[in-house]
């Protein structure tokens, strides 16, 4: 067997590869992993030791290294299982060294796993394998003729030696690698996916109509379609199956045929034929089919969780509406609306419920509360969850402002996804003690308008709910890919170390809980941090730590001023390089594009610092502690559309992208129900993957192609010049195919304005 080094070195050179890289940058983005390092740290700070990997690829390289340690761990196991049994030979050990997946190693190692005693196992035990091998040896020989010598007191008569003869020959040919390999490839190739309605089952399961009578190609299938089908068995509505095409004719289908070849069958043997056969049918069809129905599903899950942590990145970086004294709005009917004001900070400053809506009706009195703490905060926004009765409360808010006299206060709809898990948490509890559990989501509300990330990263990342079937796949690991996003969108905006919630620096490289809750517990004791190199201070935080996290963490106003910026500690000596080169000291330089402009980065790179670096240095220098994030926008939805009756084809709207998945966006549109743009829909051009036009938390134009009501469906475009369809009816569909699809919230009935009309509605509607 290779040597750990050896080892290290191959499985580098196979993930380089896999993502198209120099086989150097992977082994030593492997050794920077392996001593500790953190993707976010290897990808900003230790380009110039992997080439400038991004961190896309850092986390397939640690993701695969783990698949591939697993593989060669496994691989010594089955190389020593095979040498103890004393079976080990030049051709088998050379099988597994090239085996390049678990399923491949299995399949060598498989004729030797102990197991059961099997029907073969038996037949040997009745001195039957000599009979096996006489047969498969002698193919012209009468079959009868040869088993009637084997008879005897636990063989009763030819007809079981042949049986006997047909288990030990089947199991063999079952084992064999090589068949297994081919058997299995042909039916990745040419197997369909083929979904069938249970009887009975058509109204229970109506929304998995589309798959009653399904096929596809296992090669092809969407992963969403994959998953649809999936959850439509384990809910009993159908059956799901891996087909292979019938023989033609009276012939051998292609895998009896491959049996045959790959063991020495001549087609003139029609025992051997029938064994052939019979090897299919009773031990690989079965098998097989279940190995690829397993590939499917694992497929289906790695693209769902990449959609999953794609989506949760995109939204987790949306843009903040920035330090602004904000008003929250829980919407809610016969339980009221909550209030919280939270100041520029988070900062809980006042709450309060009121109760527009049926049983109570007090619109005046809601008006009058909602524009007295408008009034008393200076309150420069409102953020309104998009649950049950936003529309209402955002017309509630709307003619509040509208009352208002001076600077008045501008109103977004936000997600309120997972605000009731955070409301529940004991973190909510310490961060807002004795206030009651339904008032907290309102503060929660308010505070993610003011920056997304640093409130969505108290909530646990499965509940934010931006995912495809996510309850359906791996969740070990879903939650591994939806931590590194979380990591990866921390690291990327940087974190204030003075103002920074523990949920939000347990997100910072190098530190995790623990180190974290240290952080807090010293800047509360000790007052604010004043300079990064301070941390070392903090208990428990060591230079291994230090050097992870200090880049990652902002000092405003501190005792040096590259502390609120993302260079490094360790380069500082560069930047000040710089600054001297430039003749003018730091502060001047910072923000200086002009200076800086003039300078020849080259100059600066040394033995440990290269261009790369200096570049990064240099651009931060430029724009000292950038935003990575966009400027903060918002839809304008549109007034009088409130509910999905009020849709109708040709209405060109604005509305918010709440989730991207493979075939297409969804979008918010105000009326409680997503929209769904088709990725033939999402451009004038072909799209071959929708994320390339749109991301989570991207404001668009789109227009109204149909509306499903009975199906609570809306097809929406994001073309210039869309033709729309006729209103569906409840009927067969005629929108573009887009099986899967997931209802975000179920639509709840008309709502409108606050305009006189639709107060009187309101006055009558319950919960």
């Amino acid at each position: 067997m290779p040597t750990q080094a050896s080892t290290t070195v191959n499985i580098a050179n196979g993930i380089a590869r896999e993502i198209g890289r120099p086989s150097g940058q992977v082994e030593a983005a492997i050794r920077l992993l392996d001593e500790g390092a953190t993707v976010p740290f290897i990808a900003r700070y230790r380009k110039e030791v992997t080439g400038n990997l991004d961190d896309g690829h850092l986390r397939r390289i640690a993701e695969r290294l783990v698949y591939l340690r697993e593989l060669e761990e496994r691989r010594e196991a089955v190389f020593r299982s095979i040498e103890s049994q004393g079976k080990m030979t030049d051709a088998l050990a050379g099988g597994i060294a090239a085996a390049v997946s678990k399923s491949e190693l299995e399949d060598i190692y498989l004729p030797f796993r102990p197991k059961r005693r099997t029907r073969a196992e038996i037949a040997r035990e009745r001195g039957l394998e000599p009979l096996a091998f006489a047969l498969l040896a002698d193919q012209n020989a009468d079959p009868e003729v040869l088993a009637a010598s084997f008879t005897g007191p636990e063989v009763q008569d030819a007809k079981a030696a042949l049986e006997g003869a047909r288990d030990i020959l089947s199991e063999n040919f079952a084992e064999n690698a090589q068949t297994v390999r081919k058997v299995r490839e042909h039916m990745r190739s040419t197997g369909r996916l083929r979904a069938k309605v249970v009887e009975g089952k058509e109204t229970e399961g109506a929304k998995f109509s589309d798959y009653f009578d399904h096929s596809e190609s296992w090669a092809k299938a969407p992963g969403h379609r994959v998953l649809a089908m999936m959850r439509a068995r384990n809910e009993g509505i159908v059956t799901l199956d891996v087909e292979i095409e019938a023989p033609d004719g009276a012939g051998p289908s292609v895998p009896e045929r491959i049996v045959m070849e790959d063991n020495g069958v001549k087609p003139g043997s029609s025992w051997l034929a029938g064994v052939a056969r019979w090897t299919w049918r009773v031990k690989l069809s079965t098998r097989l089919g279940l190995d690829l129905m397993t590939e499917a599903r694992e497929r289906a899950e790695a693209e769902a969780i990449d959609v999953f942590a794609r989506n949760l990145k995109d939204l987790l970086l949306a843009a903040p509406a920035g330090s602004r004294t904000t008003l929250g709005l829980d919407p809610g009917v016969r339980t009221g609306v909550k209030c919280a004001v939270v100041d520029g900070t988070g900062k809980l400053l006042e709450t309060a419920t009121v109760y527009p809506f049926a049983p109570r009706n007090d619109v005046a009195g809601a008006l009058a509360a909602l524009k007295s703490l408008m009034r008393k905060h200076s309150v420069g926004l409102v953020a309104i969850g998009n649950g049950t009765a936003s529309r209402e409360t955002d017309a509630l808010a709307g003619e509040a402002i509208r009352q208002l006299e001076g600077a008045k206060p501008v109103k977004v709809i936000v997600s309120e996804a997972g605000a009731s898990v955070y409301s529940a948490s004991e973190l909510a509890a310490a961060e807002l003690p004795g206030v009651d559990v339904t008032l907290r989501g309102a503060a929660s509300i308010a505070r993610r308008l003011q920056d997304p990330l640093a409130e969505l990263v108290k909530i646990e990342p499965k509940s934010i709910g931006v995912g495809q079937y996510q309850h359906d796949v791996d969740q070990h690991r879903l939650g591994k890919a939806l931590d590194a996003a979380v990591e990866d969108a921390v690291n990327a905006v940087g974190v204030d170390l003075n103002t920074a919630s523990p949920a939000l620096l347990s997100r910072v490289s190098g530190l995790g809980t623990s180190l974290a809750a240290a952080v807090v517990a010293h800047r509360d004791a000790n007052g604010p941090f004043r300079s990064r190199k301070s941390l070392l201070e903090v208990p428990r935080l060591g230079a291994r730590a230090f050097e992870q996290c200090a880049g990652f963490l902002r000092i405003r106003d501190g005792e040096q001023p590259l502390d609120a910026s993302a260079v490094h500690p360790e380069a500082y000596p560069v930047a000040e390089r710089i600054v001297a080169a430039s003749g003018k000291n730091l502060r001047e330089l910072m923000g200086n594009r002009e200076a800086l402009k003039k300078l020849n980065p080259a100059a600066f790179a040394d033995g440990r610092f290269g261009l790369p670096t200096v570049k990064d240095i240099i651009a931060e220098l430029e724009k000292p502690g950038r935003d990575p994030r966009p400027s903060f926008k918002t839809a304008a939805l549109a007034e009088g559309v409130n509910a999905i009756t009020d849709l109708k084809p040709g209405m060109r709207l604005e509305g918010t992208v709440t989730n991207v998945a493979a075939f297409g966006a969804f979008v918010d549109v105000g009326v409680h129900q997503d929209g769904l743009v088709h990725v033939s829909e999402m451009a004038d051009r072909f799209v071959r993957d929708p994320a390339e036009v749109a991301k989570a938390g991207d404001v668009v134009k789109v227009t109204v192609m149909e509306v499903d009501h009975a199906r609570k469906r809306i097809s929406l475009s994001m073309k210039t010049a869309p033709q729309p369809r006729e209103q569906a009816s409840g009927g067969k569909r005629t929108e573009a195919p887009r099986r899967g699809q997931e209802p975000k919230r179920p639509a709840p009935g008309a709502t409108g304005g606050l305009g006189e009309a639709l107060m009187a509605a309101m006055k009558s509607r319950g919960r």
